[in-house]
């Protein structure tokens, strides 16, 4: 059933009931200050309009309606401060259609973009996901706008298909990793575990003190993908041609040893998960993290700034990549933030633009990431997160980058990616099927993937 979508009308200093801490330290988050002028590297545009509402009170974009379509995740407190901000120094004013997220908001954006009904702008996936859309149908090329200078080389990869560059960051870089509660490890004196084998180890030592070791949560199956996902770094560690090879479909999940390891670590956790894995949601997640209820959650870490809401000491939450074999490689699995795109058929352009080359100066960037949080590193240019980002953030996955120990997701390497994978990742989590079976099952969703963008896969 498809859930029913309500507009949400976002004017002047926004009272939507969302938390404004997320991933920052205790203090709170950064208030929105109106009078204050706009950054000088904000886009031109941006500027003009900032002086004409300071010079003559008037706002430019008064009166004008933006309409976009996103996630709750994106659809976040950060994201409605520098709305906010805009409202106040630019006049425009925000309407949100809430994107219900998996395959029914897939199917949303797809039906909308083939039949031209989309909002003014979006968030959507950078990466395969953005191919599967085919986006010269509906998103405008803003490959001639001054703020794409302002974006790192692997983010623009991302969002460029046969030279036209459609998507803008919608926030920081995100991994799929290991979120854990760092009290546990402190209480057993465990270590961050550097191989899988460590890892599993760690998982007997926190059962044996009657603590559930990892987190599933079945009742929301995209989640459930993150471990399977998150491995890519030792895949590609292990067969540094993976990416290639799979796109041209001479590499499977089911013939590659690294690659099959991705379904099989699954299976070493059956006897670790929760109670409630099967009906487990990501609020669960957050909360049981948060709060120590179990130790360990592979998920993106875009869910970091929710896990904080639940606890006193940011600096209890941690983050680590997913381990594999060899104790001297260990890595992150880095994914592109998720992407503003614009309608090309919109009425409101000027404004979309303007508000974009807001978004991206320095006093928005601060507010936002001052009042949600960040869920990576960040992938503007010379730009440098708060001091009031989580540690979890700012230290644990910082170092990983620092180290060059990182490697963008398979999804942003390679155009190919099956539609079924969170089904797969369940049942194998739930011991429903083995890891092999799982692997096999993948490569036959992701040859029909491939196909249909004209790969000649056997």
């Amino acid at each position: 059933m498809r859930k029913k979508v309500l507009p949400l009308l976002l004017t002047g200093v926004m009272t939507i009931g969302l938390v404004l801490t997320g991933c920052t330290s205790s203090g709170g988050g950064t208030e929105t200050t109106p009078d204050a002028p706009a950054a000088d590297n904000a886009g031109s545009e941006a500027d003009a309009a900032g002086s004409a509402a300071d010079a003559s009170g008037e706002k430019p974009y008064a009166g004008v309606t933006i309409k976009w379509w996103g996630g709750n995740a994106e659809n976040n407190a950060g994201t409605q401060a520098v709305m906010a901000a805009a409202t106040e120094k630019l006049g425009m004013e925000f309407e949100v259609e809430v994107n219900p997220g998996g395959s029914e908001g897939d199917n949303i954006i797809k039906t909308r973009m083939a039949s031209g009904d989309l909002p003014d702008l979006m968030v959507w996936n950078s990466g395969s996901k953005l191919h599967e859309l085919n986006p010269s149908r509906g998103f405008l090329d803003i490959s001639d706008w001054e703020i794409i200078e302002k974006f790192d080389d692997a983010f623009l990869s991302s969002v460029t298909i046969d030279g036209a560059i459609y998507g803008a960051p919608q926030s920081s870089t995100q991994a799929g990793a290991v979120i854990y509660y760092k009290p546990h490890y402190e209480e057993l004196g465990l270590e961050v575990p550097d191989t899988w084998d460590d890892f599993l180890a760690n998982c007997r030592a926190l059962a044996d003190a009657g603590k559930t070791p990892v987190y599933f949560t079945g009742g929301e199956t995209w989640a459930t993908q993150v471990l399977f996902l998150g491995d890519y770094y030792n895949v590609a560690a292990a067969e540094p041609s993976f990416a290639e090879d799979y796109t041209n479909g001479t590499a499977k999940y089911a013939s590659v040893p690294a690659a099959t390891r991705s379904w099989t670590k699954y299976e070493d956790l059956v006897e670790y998960l929760n109670a409630d894995k099967s009906a487990a949601t990501v609020t669960d997640g957050n909360f049981a993290i948060g709060t120590g209820e179990a130790t360990h959650w592979f998920i993106l870490t875009q869910q970091l700034p929710l896990v904080l809401e639940n606890v006193e000491n940011p600096d209890d939450i941690g983050v680590f990549g997913v381990p594999g074999d060899d104790a001297g490689n260990h890595g992150l699995t880095v994914w592109e933030p998720m992407s503003w795109y614009v309608s090309k058929d919109s009425e409101h352009i000027d404004a979309v633009k303007a508000f974009l080359e807001f978004y991206y100066s320095e006093e928005a960037l601060d507010l936002y990431f001052g009042t949600y949080g960040a869920n990576g590193p960040s992938c503007i240019k010379g730009y440098e997160l708060p001091e009031s980002v989580c540690s979890a953030v700012r230290v644990d996955m910082q170092k990983y980058f620092d180290e060059g120990k990182t490697v963008p997701a398979l999804e942003y390497q390679s155009p190919i990616k099956g539609t079924a994978c969170e089904q797969m990742t369940t049942a194998v989590g739930l011991g429903q099927m083995t890891g092999e079976e799982a692997a096999a099952m993948y490569d036959d969703d992701c040859k029909k993937s491939a196909v249909q963008l004209g790969y000649n896969w056997e």
